[in-house]
């Protein structure tokens, strides 16, 4: 359960957004998303290593 305090005379507006800050935190948008169709860890992990080798690479051209 999220909690936001709102503070006396605080814009509601500031505490939407506040509030969806701390949504987005807690990453059930993105866990939905991962379980609307299973992926075999094998591919998972492919996906990482993939990622990881293209941030990499980012990195090193930007050297």
């Amino acid at each position: 359960m999220i909690i936001v305090q709102v503070k006396e005379g605080e814009n509601i507006e500031r505490a939407l957004k506040k509030f969806k800050r701390k949504f987005e935190k807690t990453g059930v948008v993105r866990e939905l998303r991962g379980r609307r169709e299973f992926r075999k860890p094998s591919v998972i992990r492919r996906e990482q290593k993939n990622k990881a080798i293209y941030v990499q690479q980012l990195r090193l051209n930007e050297e």
